[in-house]
Order: C-alpha cells, then sequence, then structure tokens
C-alpha cells in the first residue's frame, strides 16, 4: 500500500499541475478545454500537465455524453483515489482509533452521543454566523464556514433552486466508519434551510461521487 503523505512528498509537483489537480478535485469531471480556460494556460499546456497526473496515477478519464446526448463521449477528467488523497483527511488515522475506542468502551450508544455533542458544537457555530439572513445569503455564509473547515464548500444557483457543494470531506475516513456523521450534517443543513425550503443530497462522497452535492429547493 502506497504512503500517501511520503508518495506526495516525493512528487515534487510544480504549482502549475498542482493548480490543475485542484481544478478537476473542485470542477471534475472536466474537459481539458475548460481546464485550460479556467486556468488561463493553453490547452498544449494542460494536456502536458494532465499526462503527467495521468501517468502518476493521480488523474484518470472519464466518458461523458454532451448533453444533446448526440455525437461521440466527451473525455473529461476526475481524480484517482489516490489523487483524492492529495487532499488531506484530517487526522485521519486518529479518527478511526477513537472511533474504535468509542465503540469498545460505551458501545453505539457512546458514538452517538458524541457525534451529537458534535452537531450541537455546529449548531451553535453555524447558526451564529447564519441567523437572520435571507436563504440565499445564509447558504453562502454556510459555504464559506465550512470551507474554513476544510470542505471546499460553495454554492451554485441551479434554475429556481441551489446546489450546494462540498469538492472535500476532511473527515471522510471517520466518515466511512461511522455514517452517522454525514446523517447529522445533513439534519443540522435542514435546520439552517428551516422553513424556507428544503435539501436533499444528490451526489454522495462515500457512493463513489467525487464529492458531495445538496439541492436546496425554495418553499413556494
Amino acid at each position: 500500500m502506497i504512503n500517501a503523505s511520503n508518495y506526495f512528498d516525493n512528487l515534487n509537483l510544480t504549482q502549475a499541475v498542482d493548480k490543475v489537480l485542484f481544478c478537476i478535485k473542485t470542477k471534475g469531471p472536466i474537459s481539458t478545454a475548460v481546464i485550460a480556460n479556467d486556468l488561463n494556460m493553453t490547452g498544449e499546456a494542460a494536456r502536458q500537465h494532465i499526462q503527467k497526473l495521468t501517468s502518476l496515477g493521480l488523474v484518470e478519464g472519464a466518458q461523458c455524453l454532451s448533453q444533446t446526448g448526440a455525437g461521440r463521449p466527451r473525455q473529461n477528467w476526475v481524480l484517482t483515489e489516490l489523487g483524492h488523497q492529495r487532499f488531506p483527511d484530517t487526522h485521519a488515522q486518529l479518527a478511526l482509533q477513537l472511533i474504535d475506542s468509542v465503540r469498545t468502551i460505551f458501545g453505539d450508544e457512546g458514538l452517538e452521543k458524541l457525534i451529537s455533542q458534535r452537531e450541537m458544537e455546529s449548531r451553535e457555530k453555524y447558526f451564529a454566523r447564519c441567523k437572520n439572513l435571507p436563504l440565499a445569503e445564509r447558504l453562502e455564509e454556510l459555504a464559506e464556514v465550512r470551507s474554513e473547515e476544510g470542505y471546499m464548500a460553495k454554492v451554485e444557483q441551479d434554475d429556481d433552486s441551489w446546489l450546494f457543494i462540498e469538492n472535500h470531506c476532511p473527515i471522510c475516513a471517520a466518515a466511512t466508519a461511522c455514517q452517522n456523521f454525514c446523517r447529522s450534517e445533513l439534519a443540522l443543513f435542514s435546520e439552517i434551510v428551516g422553513d424556507d425550503g428544503s435539501i436533499e443530497r444528490e451526489q454522495y462522497l462515500l457512493n463513489g461521487a467525487g464529492r458531495c452535492v445538496y439541492r436546496v429547493k425554495v418553499k413556494s
């Protein structure tokens, strides 16, 4: 098994290549042309950087049909499992050890109390930042708070709804070991949205998606 920390330390990726990797992380699946445009580089430069990332096992191709469904599939790029490890899962091994210890000593009930305590502390923090704001501003503020916590969050308008997108999960190892962390966060997001709308998860990192995406619909 590759030691990801040592592996990346030895790669010495250039700033430009790292920017391409970050672009694919936050926007993938994404085409070479879009990467070049977003990073203000030539198509040839983007192709060379992608080739480098592919040879290192950090990026792989994903065939995507055009929006009309016609024509040949377009080659887009996504991060591999190793590529995702370029972005740290905060204290992953320690988190897993703590979860295992809590389960062993206090059982599932004790673990649930731990998650509830985390939820309560997050609720206090989020509501202090988001209260008394219109829904759109509330979501933007929540995205800012979550980004400060390492989730690379952003909000995008999508017709008459919003997409709340988290491009990274800094507690992925813990969430994989106990998906009640994810349940707790979704419940908290629902509280933030409140009576102004509804929120549901459309893409889920733990189900193989490249990110977690939540759709927020305004109450009509």
